[in-house]
């Protein structure tokens, strides 16, 4: 449900004589670009560390994935409408939270999403609208209202017949999350999760200075409009200015609501600062479906989150707290 693009971040890492010193390492996990940075004193302790977030992301991917026929995930999936399906209490914990955030959005979030029908295309092969008849059709089986959670059993039930639930809005959010607090727990004392934009960082640099990211307005690239510091926290961008589709003069995201079947509209990227990723991803995508005016209200409700918007003029919209210097 959401493109994010690394570019908008630039970490800034001053180099330094310090004893300790930023490694970074980049792959492919969960299908997507992580950079997996940690501050150590030499390359050995370093790769130990990556390798430790490396294999925790493993985890939860396969804790997740409804690729993976094996999967928790993908068993709910299957028996949508037949019966409930007993789950680890950390699946379950995540799924209750992603409901929380259904009920706080009022569903602009909702991670039954997964049932909906693909009548949208971003890849310019559309050359008409789906009828309203379509999009209605297309989510008949979304609604967070049908994920029913028994806690004292720990089972999730679909109760309706070919209802499925996904993570793609969350669940590189949640894998830096994990990863970040499992090196910190093996005392790791700085670092960066970057899970493909989904940034999650802890401690500070070497020479004691903040992490600080540069954020980019996606209409006017060349330069960046703010650098903001992110000091043990997440920041996760939502965009729609490369996966987009124009009828009669209107742009249409690829992001959709979930209620309706219709592309989000009005926006270009949202940026969310939280104390996790896995709450300012789930923010991100909730605020490109509020709109402006409602997404922001919201955020503003919030404690210790904080909002960045791009309308499609280019024009920058930001939350109560957030403090930007012009660059």
């Amino acid at each position: 449900m959401q493109s994010l693009f690394t570019f908008l971040f630039i970490i800034v890492a001053i180099s330094n004589s310090f004893s300790q010193q930023i490694y970074k390492r980049t792959l492919t996990l969960m299908g997507s670009r992580f950079d997996i940075t940690v501050v150590a004193k030499d390359q050995i302790v370093a790769d130990t560390s990556i390798d430790i977030a490396i294999t925790e992301i493993k985890r939860i991917e396969k804790l997740i994935s409804s690729w993976d026929k094996e999967s928790q995930t993908s068993l709910i999936n299957n028996n949508a409408g037949i019966q409930p399906v007993k789950v680890d209490d950390e699946l379950f914990a995540l799924i209750q939270r992603a409901v929380g955030i259904s009920k706080l959005t009022d569903g602009a979030f909702d991670i039954s999403y997964a049932s909906m029908d693909r009548i949208w295309q971003f890849d310019g092969s559309m050359i008409e609208m789906p009828s309203a008849e379509e999009i209605k059709a297309s989510v008949a089986k979304v609604g967070y209202q049908k994920i029913i959670l028994n806690k004292e059993e720990s089972t999730v039930f679909l109760s309706q017949k070919g209802m499925k639930i996904g993570f793609g809005a969350i669940g590189k959010g949640y894998a830096a999350d994990k990863a970040k607090d499992l090196l910190i727990a093996k005392g790791v004392s700085a670092g960066i999760i970057n899970a493909s934009g989904d940034m999650n960082t802890w401690g500070k640099q070497p020479d004691g200075s903040d992490w600080k990211v540069a954020i980019t307005n996606p209409l006017n690239k060349n330069n960046a409009f703010a650098l903001l510091p992110v000091i043990d926290k997440a920041v996760v961008t939502s965009g729609n200015y490369e996966k987009y589709v124009i009828f009669d003069d209107k742009r249409y995201a690829h992001i959709i609501d979930p209620r309706t079947g219709y592309p989000a509209t009005g926006i270009v990227s949202v940026s969310v600062f939280a104390p996790k990723a896995e709450l300012a991803d789930a923010l991100a995508t909730s605020v490109f479906v509020m709109g402006i005016e409602v997404g922001l209200n919201r955020i503003n409700q919030l404690g210790s989150v904080e909002c960045i918007i791009v309308d499609d003029h280019g024009n920058i919209h930001t939350s109560n707290n957030i403090k930007i210097d012009d660059q």
